[in-house]
């Protein structure tokens, strides 16, 4: 009801109207790859989010695809969005969980079932039904040794061949369920923070075990459950920042993706306006180096009594509760404490998802392309990075797929070796002062000098960097791509004769 937030919601829903007409790539392709160059497929590994979208892009830009998903139907399209608590919703605001120029978000924060339904109406809308193989894990990418393409599984027959692969597995798989000690004597339930769909914990104790984004999913579940005691046991602390569209986006505008100089600010800012009086959960490390939760209401839950968050080790599980060793925040993991039993009903795991494998692929480069053999017909799109502010599921799907779609189409622009170990250089020397490892943290605006040092460094790139960049134009640059292939042919025959 209010006027500012009915206004600004007004722009939202129109904003999204103008970017699916300005970059949302054409359902119906242009036919330009008859002319002079073959139409190229691409395999994706992976039927969730990223693989939807990045199959949406190269379909809508001329190529053809092949999506092969491990699980079934139910559970594989949509990827971890199929597989979560119908409760679940997102963190951030969806200005920042844009996976396609196309998506139609209704509300701010949208809950599981918005967004897996964006997911499958993609799916659906760019014909990505006959091109799905369910029920198919990929144990195998190789390059067959006659054509040079790409082969799944060792059946080139069944599937094909094809030019490109995307593997788009993400970053959550199966649950992690660790075993606690002395699990066994406990005489309640213990469950995952993914499967709370139909449990009733109304007037029971809850123990929540982890401290990241499932810990917060299964304390806002546990309160909006009725749970009469909620106490969230984790080992170590977290960044938690508002769920506020403009910290967040400030945040994400780290363009060197690290802990800097002035990164003292925030963090500051954070403990005195955000944490205020609950300063004691704050992490000692810096902001920009682990992802942190978002959420406005948790703190206050904390003051208002309805749970309660502990730093420390369970020791082990007892009968009516877990034995916990309650540490003050400058102490390590595994170091002395207060020892207290604290009494529960329900253990809920909130303890993340396993990640999927990529030994399926060449050895792999940490974001964008492979190496060594320099394999640049692969793309591990969404699937590699471990820390992030504000990055997961946006913009980059579609640059990082228009970068791969690039390196099929125009073989000017494919990089050397050399070139290739520079830029990995470069990265690691632009982040050398960062805690994490070099490509280990990311953030939005990272991706600025990522595309200033792949493309301008190459005159062959240019005509691509609006594509690249914002998708524009429904076709490649083909045109050009054809003068110049025309062009070498010319060179070619010259030399022969």
């Amino acid at each position: 009801m209010n006027p500012i937030l009915s206004l600004f919601s007004i722009l939202y829903f129109t904003s999204q109207n103008f970017f699916a007409w300005i970059f949302g790539p054409s359902r119906s392709p242009s036919r330009s790859f008859n002319k002079g160059l073959p139409k190229r497929k691409i395999a994706i590994i992976g039927a969730g989010l990223t693989g939807v979208s990045s199959a949406a892009h190269c379909i809508g830009h001329g190529f053809e695809v092949q999506i092969f998903e491990a699980r079934g139907k139910e559970k594989g399209l949509g990827g971890i969005w199929s597989r979560v608590n119908s409760t679940s919703a997102l963190q951030i605001h969806s200005i920042m969980y844009r996976f396609h120029p196309t998506v139609q978000y209704k509300h701010a924060y949208p809950t599981q079932h918005e967004i897996r339904d964006q997911i499958v109406d993609l799916w659906k809308r760019y014909d990505l039904e006959e091109r799905t193989e369910f029920g198919t894990p990929v144990t195998s990418v190789k390059k067959a040794k006659s054509s040079g393409k790409w082969v799944i599984n060792n059946h080139p027959e069944k599937y094909g061949s094809f030019d490109g692969v995307i593997a788009a597995v993400g970053v959550c798989g199966d649950p992690k369920m660790p075993t606690l000690p002395d699990q066994d004597q406990f005489d309640g339930t213990i469950c995952h923070s993914s499967n709370l769909d139909g449990k009733d914990i109304k007037g029971k104790k809850a123990l929540i075990i982890g401290g990241g984004a499932s810990a917060i999913e299964a304390l806002e579940f546990a309160v909006a459950s009725g749970a009469s005691e909620i106490d969230v046991l984790s080992r170590s602390d977290k960044w938690i920042i508002p769920r506020n569209i403009l910290v967040q986006s400030l945040l994400a505008m780290n363009i060197w993706g690290e802990e800097i100089s002035l990164s003292w600010l925030p963090e500051w800012l954070l403990r005195k306006f955000f944490y205020r009086d609950l300063e004691d959960i704050a992490p000692e490390s810096g902001l920009f180096t682990t992802t942190p939760m978002a959420n406005s209401d948790l703190f206050n839950l904390i003051r208002e009594g309805k749970a309660r968050w502990l730093r420390g080790d369970i020791d082990s599980v007892k009968k009516s509760g877990i034995l916990f060793n309650h540490r003050s925040g400058d102490t390590p993991k595994g170091g002395p404490g207060y020892e207290k039993l604290v009494e529960g009903d329900i253990i809920i795991m909130a303890t993340g998802f396993k990640r999927p494998t990529l030994s399926f692929l060449p050895r792999i480069h940490s974001k964008i392309i492979t190496l060594p053999g320099l394999h640049l017909s692969i793309c591990a799109n969404n699937s590699t990075y471990v820390n992030a502010i504000g990055t997961v599921g946006n913009i980059h799907i579609g640059i990082y797929t228009r970068f791969l779609l690039m390196f099929l189409t125009d073989p000017l622009t494919n990089p050397t070796e050399e070139r290739m170990k520079t830029w990995i250089d470069f990265t690691r020397w632009m982040k050398q002062g960062a805690p994490p490892r070099a490509f280990d943290f990311f953030t939005y605006t990272e991706l600025i000098y990522w595309f200033v040092f792949l493309v301008l460094v190459n005159p062959f790139r240019w005509k691509w960097a609006l594509f690249i960049l914002f998708g524009v134009g429904q076709t490649l640059p083909l045109e050009i791509v054809r003068e110049e292939s025309a062009f070498r042919e010319r060179l070619q025959n010259q030399r022969d004769n």
